[in-house]
């Protein structure tokens, strides 16, 4: 009989363990539906020394894109510079062949912002602080 595997809870990231979950994955729908289809897709905004200031993270997966991150300093907001950046990973997404968007916000971060780019309330969970919910969006690429 073979010893059970270690479990083990943590609040930092393994370096690691994304590329072997990723990979089991892809590994798993080529087996299932013939190809992988996982991959990023970042749009990212750089200062003039280079240095990643803020911008979207997310990938693209079976012809979905899955906004994960996003993220502007203060000073950078209220310009249209994250209308760019979305209308971008947009565009991108399109480009790969995907057909629809999502994102998940909480009510005091940018669920408008979403909702002025065409997304679309589908589900709503309540969360901290009290009075806020997490709000799940979706958009049509078509």
């Amino acid at each position: 009989m073979s010893a059970e595997p270690a479990i083990a809870v943590s609040a930092e990231r393994d370096p690691r363990a994304e590329e072997v979950i990723v990979a089991g994955l892809d590994a798993y729908n080529k087996e299932k539906i013939g190809r992988v289809d996982h991959q990023a897709l970042d749009v990212l905004v750089r200062d003039e020394t280079g240095e990643i200031v803020g911008g979207i993270v997310g990938h693209t997966s079976l012809r979905l894109f899955f906004l994960d991150l996003f993220y502007l300093p203060k000073e950078m907001r209220g310009g249209g510079l994250g209308s760019r950046l979305i209308r971008q990973a947009e565009d991108e997404a399109r480009r790969r062949g995907c057909t629809s968007a999502f994102v998940y916000t909480v009510t005091f971060q940018a669920p408008e912002f979403y909702e002025r780019h065409g997304y679309r309330r589908f589900g709503e969970i309540a969360c901290p602080p009290d009075g806020a919910t997490r709000i799940f969006l979706s958009k049509s690429l078509a």
